[in-house]
């Protein structure tokens, strides 16, 4: 009888926090972004050095999802078979960055691309700071792969840079 009494007040509980919940007015967008558009940090100055691995191209470009169509734009045609792209990337430390203290943002030929992953980005800012260049914008080359066609579908795109993180 007590364990049945207890469940009870479980259920009570458990649905009146729901309703509790659910009533809640929904939060305000942020509005650190434009409507519909992704967070861009908008470059200034020149790149004070340019980064190079040799043309290893092993350092990849993460988020890249959200700027697909610039990416299948820079990919240029090539067809079903894979592309491989080569264009100039400009690395920028995004200090105003709402989701990531340590942000580095990653432009190709004047268009955003995506960003640094966080681990690859911390070490890249780990790196600026060896060389006494913190928060400056870079260069380096980068390479836009992929797309081919598989059973009548094209694949993603990705975007690699020819940037070594013990430089």
């Amino acid at each position: 009888m007590q364990q049945a009494l207890l469940i009870a007040i479980i259920l009570v509980a458990l649905l009146a926090l729901y309703f509790l919940l659910k009533g809640r007015p929904k939060a305000a967008p942020w509005q650190g972004h434009p409507t519909g558009g992704s967070y861009t940090p908008v470059p200034d100055g020149e790149p004070v050095r340019h980064w190079s691995d040799g043309g290893r191209f092993e350092l990849e470009v993460v988020g890249e999802s959200r700027y697909r169509d610039t990416i299948r734009a820079l990919a240029g045609e090539h067809g079903e078979a894979n592309a491989d792209a080569r264009h100039p990337a400009l690395l920028l430390p995004d200090d105003a960055n709402p989701y990531e203290d340590k942000a580095v943002a990653v432009f190709v030929s004047g268009s955003m691309v995506g960003y640094l992953a966080p681990k690859d980005a911390l070490a890249f800012r780990q790196m600026l700071a060896r060389h006494e260049i913190d928060g400056k914008p870079t260069s380096t080359d980068a390479a836009v792969r992929g797309g081919g066609t598989w059973e009548g579908k094209r694949l993603a795109y990705s975007v690699w840079l020819d940037v070594s993180l013990n430089g």
